[in-house]
């Protein structure tokens, strides 16, 4: 739905704006939104949330990972994850166990349940890709400009940080 602006809103060319609809944070938390919509009608058949379809995936992809790993690839810290694995263990989807090597890491692990699993979200992506009305190709070039996205930001907050 598009807003009128009257002519004291508009600004210059070029120029920044406070316009909402010409916010680019704003293009990217409304579609997180709808696409989160989307993928809690599809997860919920499965008893997954959002957040831990994505645990399931990295898990999937190479099962027995510490939580650090997990993070690494999620850009979650492990205060955020902890409670979400120890749902997930809760639910017979994984385990969780101190590493050998250094007791001070946990590796997480796909038990059956959760191996098992991974056949009954095959469908999930291809759902996604049908729901969006998009070609393979569009989605492509879009994950690989979010991804330079992502990059630049985090580029630009560690040298804040430095």
């Amino acid at each position: 739905m598009k807003h009128a602006s009257s002519p004291s809103d508009r600004s210059p060319p070029g120029a920044p704006s406070l316009l909402l609809d010409q916010q680019l944070c704003f293009a990217l938390y409304s579609t997180t939104l709808a696409m989160n919509k989307v993928y809690r009608k599809l997860l919920g058949a499965l008893g997954l949330t959002y957040p831990q379809y994505l645990v399931m995936l990295v898990l999937w992809e190479q099962d027995r990972l510490t939580v650090s790993d997990i993070g690494q690839r999620l850009f979650l810290d492990s205060a955020t994850l902890t409670p979400m694995l120890k749902r997930l263990e809760s639910a017979g989807l994984l385990d969780r166990t101190r590493s050998e090597a250094d007791e001070r890491q946990v590796v997480v692990s796909l038990t059956r349940e959760g191996k098992a699993l991974k056949a009954k979200a095959r469908s999930v992506p291809e759902t996604v890709l049908c729901t969006a009305h998009c070609t393979p190709g569009q989605i492509s070039a879009l994950k690989t400009a979010l991804e330079a996205l992502r990059a630049n930001l985090a580029e630009h907050t560690l040298e804040d940080a430095a």
